[in-house]
């Protein structure tokens, strides 16, 4: 198994998990985030002067998938949020070494 992170735009969420649901995938799990990449926030025009933001609101999408299901997750995610922009995001794909669902006690890939 492998949980696949996405850090992405928030505009682009609900099309990503419509994509995502559209390929069987319903189990995930969000996070409001902020952080900045290589651009180092933004720097903005007000009224009187410019101003810099630093941190930049963003999403994090995770799902937990079968290895061979990664790349479908990959590309579904990467497709639908992608705008060619700085700032579009970053996947990780993480090793998961097992799960347990609480409420059954099902262990494995049973709980995905």
């Amino acid at each position: 198994m492998k949980k696949v992170e996405a850090i992405i735009r928030e505009e682009k969420l609900r099309a990503v998990i419509e994509g995502l649901e559209e390929n069987g995938y319903f189990g995930l799990t969000i996070t409001e985030v902020s952080g900045r990449g290589r651009q180092k926030g933004l720097t903005l025009q007000g009224r009187a002067r410019e101003y810099k933001v630093d941190l930049l609101p963003k999403v994090k999408l995770e799902v937990v998938v079968m290895d061979n299901d990664v790349p479908l997750i990959i590309n579904t995610i990467a497709r639908l949020s992608r705008t060619g922009e700085i700032g579009d995001g970053k996947i990780f794909i993480i090793p998961v070494e097992d799960a347990v669902r609480i409420r059954t006690g099902e262990v494995g890939v049973n709980t995905i």
